[in-house]
């Protein structure tokens, strides 16, 4: 069987920037969608931010390939009803790293879904192991790590808890392949690969703010182009938020009990500031938005 049918439809829960990304790159790959979140306010801010997307990766990349926006749209269901669930093949969970909200909601689909479902966490920090005991068949859970903006990234970080079964590894490779993504697959440990070490080399390169080493430009550019990296750590910083850079430190932090996760009090200070990067219009740099 071709892998693109074994996906009758995905669900993903949450609109937020990395769950919009996951359900546009499946929908442009021609898998239905059901996209969940809580009001029909942030799911229609949802089909308007892929509908700019779609237009605004075109304009990116020369190379990729022209989608016919009303035909992706057409292929996402936009609901705040989880019951709709019951005919998904497959679950991507985006919602906020916060694990009160997490737990309600794999108690919600694991009551929903059937018992065949791979539930997938779209988590940069929440242990996958720990998931899996909220849910009755914690060997059909799995961390799958999207990097921002999904559509236009060709791999993904995968993370196997203690109890996730090979089967549910292989079903969850054969759908990113149908997303055109490679597989790079790892154990369950606190942060995992990427955000530990992204995370890290942010939370020094504030810390380097802090102490008046270097601008954040300076910082930026150093790291850009002395290791060619097309970011510096401070302009992630603003782009993932500099809240959730927080959170992040805070769940290392306190997952290792390790002094060289502490997160720097700049990043506690802009928080309760307000100055959480580009959502906000202001992070270590100023943006054409609300400031």
């Amino acid at each position: 069987m071709d892998n693109k049918n074994k996906f009758k439809a995905v669900g993903v829960i949450g609109a937020g920037t990395i769950g919009i990304g996951v359900a546009q790159n499946l929908a442009e790959k021609e898998i239905s969608v059901v996209l969940i979140d809580i009001s029909d306010t942030k799911l229609k801010e949802a089909k308007e931010r892929i509908r700019q997307n779609i237009r605004l990766y075109a304009i990116y990349d020369k190379n990729r390939k022209a989608y016919n926006i009303d035909e992706v749209i057409g292929r996402i269901t936009f609901t705040t009803d989880y019951q709709t669930l019951q005919n998904v093949s497959y679950v991507v969970e985006n919602v906020t790293e916060n694990w009160e909200i997490k737990q309600e909601v794999y108690k919600k689909i694991d009551s929903i879904c059937d018992t065949s479902i791979v539930f997938a966490a779209n988590t940069s920090c929440v242990s996958i192991t720990k998931i899996g005991h909220i849910v009755d068949r914690p060997e059909r859970v799995i961390g799958v790590h999207f990097m921002n903006p999904v559509p236009l990234k060709a791999s993904v970080e995968v993370i196997k808890g203690e109890l996730t079964h090979d089967e549910t590894i292989s079903v969850t490779k054969d759908l990113l392949e149908v997303m055109d993504k490679e597989s790079i697959v790892i154990n369950d440990m606190p942060g995992f690969v990427s955000n530990r070490l992204m995370t890290f080399m942010i939370n020094e390169a504030a810390y380097l703010v802090q102490e008046n080493v270097a601008s954040a430009a300076d910082i930026d550019k150093i790291l850009k182009n002395s290791y060619a990296q097309t970011m510096g750590p401070l302009e992630t910083a603003d782009l993932i938020g500099v809240d959730t850079i927080l959170h992040s430190m805070e769940v290392l932090y306190e997952s290792f009990k390790d002094s060289k996760y502490r997160p720097c009090p700049l990043l506690y200070k802009m928080t309760h500031a307000g100055m959480l990067g580009r959502k906000s219009g202001q992070g270590f740099y100023k943006y054409n938005t609300k400031f």
